[in-house]
């Protein structure tokens, strides 16, 4: 028997939670210098740690490069301020909830 999810009352392969939170996360991106001339990208706003990791390893593996989950917020190396919005939009994401 397939297990329910706590927070919507459905089978976990129909739950919608995640595409329910998707739609009213505020998300913040800006870039960031850091020592040696390095810039890192920041992600700031999402409501789950689980969240936050699975979109990093998408992101990770579409921008090819590395970064890393803290306390909800995506760090990845270099700069993807523009092309990340683009990215959050084929993820599901709403465009006026995306401030770059």
């Amino acid at each position: 028997m397939n297990e329910v999810c706590q927070t919507c009352g459905l089978p976990k392969n129909l739950c919608v939670c995640q595409e329910i939170a998707k739609e009213s996360q505020k998300i913040k991106i800006f870039v960031k210098k850091i020592k040696f001339r390095k810039w890192i990208t920041i992600m700031q706003g999402l409501e789950s740690h689980e969240a936050a990791k699975n979109l990093e390893k998408i992101l990770k593996k579409k921008f090819a490069c590395g970064g890393t989950v803290k306390e909800n917020t995506i760090e990845l190396q270099g700069d993807h301020k523009k092309h990340i919005k683009k990215a959050l939009l084929e993820q599901g994401y709403k465009e006026e909830l995306i401030d770059v």
